[in-house]
């Protein structure tokens, strides 16, 4: 059965609330993830997963969260070969760079040498019932990308 880990970052919830809808995807393809904050999480924990979902919303103007960059910097070296992965977070479009985390995550993974199965999901603040559904759908999308 393939290992799923989502991490996240997020302060005002809006990024868990997109982890969760994930996790539900996930769950409903049949596995239970790994959840954890990004404060809880060690980078080199990822090397024991086959997918991986790493979210954070961007801060400032285009900025990892301060909470991220110790896991962020962890991620340095290691050889993501062989995995599937993808990035989303929270996203708001009165800064002029949207998204730039979910880019930042994205280019580690491929960097790493991940097989990166998206191009990043961004959800403007908290996310609707339909990118709710979007978000569940990713983590169905990915389960299917190792179990296929």
């Amino acid at each position: 059965m393939a290992k799923v880990i989502i991490v996240y970052a997020s302060m005002t919830g809006n990024t868990e609330e997109i982890a969760e809808a994930i996790r539900d995807g996930v769950r409903k393809a049949g596995i239970e993830p790994e959840f954890k904050s990004a404060m809880d999480a060690k980078g080199a924990e990822l090397l024991d997963y086959d997918v991986i979902i790493v979210g954070a919303y961007t801060w400032g103007d285009g900025d990892l969260p301060d909470e991220f960059l110790d896991f962020y910097e962890e991620l340095d070296g290691l050889d993501l070969s062989g995995k599937k992965a993808a990035a989303f977070g929270s996203c708001d479009s009165s800064y002029s760079a949207y998204g730039a985390a979910v880019d930042t995550i994205t280019a580690k993974f491929q960097e790493l040498g991940a097989d990166v199965v998206n191009e990043g999901l961004k959800i403007e603040l908290n996310p609707s019932q339909d990118e709710k559904q979007l978000c569940s759908d990713l983590g169905e999308k990915l389960v299917a990308a190792v179990t296929s």
